[in-house]
């Protein structure tokens, strides 16, 4: 890999994690068309994938050091439950982490079928969370923040969108559209962040294995990092203004793509 493709692939992965297309989907058929191995895409995308939580830190700063003063106060109120519901979320996904993680790891070479079939179910999901109108809600119950973490932990899958499936399974229980963005952005900040850690420890970053250079990485990264916090800022604003159906429309084609690719190789 080459910094314009690490680039082109952090800007991507950038814009995709918080827009609900897909940014493993993505990823993972950009790095076949780039030639990437699957070790060495799935190493970079864990890269990409923590600047991307760390631009959600960044722009959601607000939010995240009004959760620490509200823990830290030690006292059972609103902050604390939502930090409690953030936990939460994340067992799912840590799950599939502990006991699945070789399984999901083999699912990023499946090819552009499984991707493009995943990118269709993300349609589906958007389609049905923009005509579906359920009775509102005023705040994120803790069975519904289980909930929406196992629509993460499903989302492990490339081509299932997290943001999309997460996003859309709040929008369907009734969630404000805002309330709902902010939980889903803020709920992958740790179990992202961990991967990254427990990767580094079991040296799965090793330079000379994956033949990916630093200053390739560094790129890749601040890529992600920037076109990131942009995306954050967007899909806020697009989710409160019920504009889903946009992205529906375009994991159809990009899925559609995928699976009449997968028959012409």
């Amino acid at each position: 890999m080459n910094w314009i493709e690490a680039l082109v692939l952090g800007i991507i992965q950038g814009l995709t994690e918080f827009l609900p297309v897909s940014s493993s989907g993505h990823l993972a058929m950009m790095g076949t068309l780039f030639g990437m191995s699957g070790e060495e895409n799935l190493a970079f995308a864990v890269v990409v994938h923590a600047a991307t939580v760390l631009s959600t830190i960044c722009v959601l700063w607000v939010e995240v050091s009004a959760l620490f003063k509200g823990v830290f106060s030690f006292k059972w109120n609103p902050k604390t439950q939502t930090v409690c519901k953030i936990l939460l979320s994340m067992i799912p996904v840590g799950i599939v982490g502990l006991f699945f993680k070789k399984y999901v790891e083999a699912w990023f070479g499946s090819g552009f079928l499984f991707i493009g079939m995943m990118l269709l179910l993300t349609a589906a999901l958007l389609a049905l969370s923009y005509y579906f109108k359920p009775r509102q809600k005023d705040e994120i119950t803790f069975k519904d923040a289980c909930l929406i973490g196992i629509a993460q932990a499903c989302a492990v899958l490339p081509g299932l969108s997290r943001s999309g499936s997460t996003i859309a399974t709040g929008l369907l229980l009734g969630i404000d559209k805002e309330k709902v963005a902010k939980f889903s952005f803020l709920m992958v900040i740790i179990p992202v962040l961990g991967e990254a850690v427990l990767d580094l420890k079991k040296g799965h970053f090793s330079m000379e294995s994956l033949g990916i250079s630093p200053w390739v990485l560094i790129v890749g990264f601040l890529s992600a990092f920037i076109s990131g916090a942009l995306a954050c800022r967007w899909m806020i604003r697009l989710v409160k203004n019920s504009k889903l159906i946009y992205f529906a429309c375009y994991c159809v084609a990009i899925g559609l793509f995928a699976v009449v690719f997968s028959f012409l190789k």
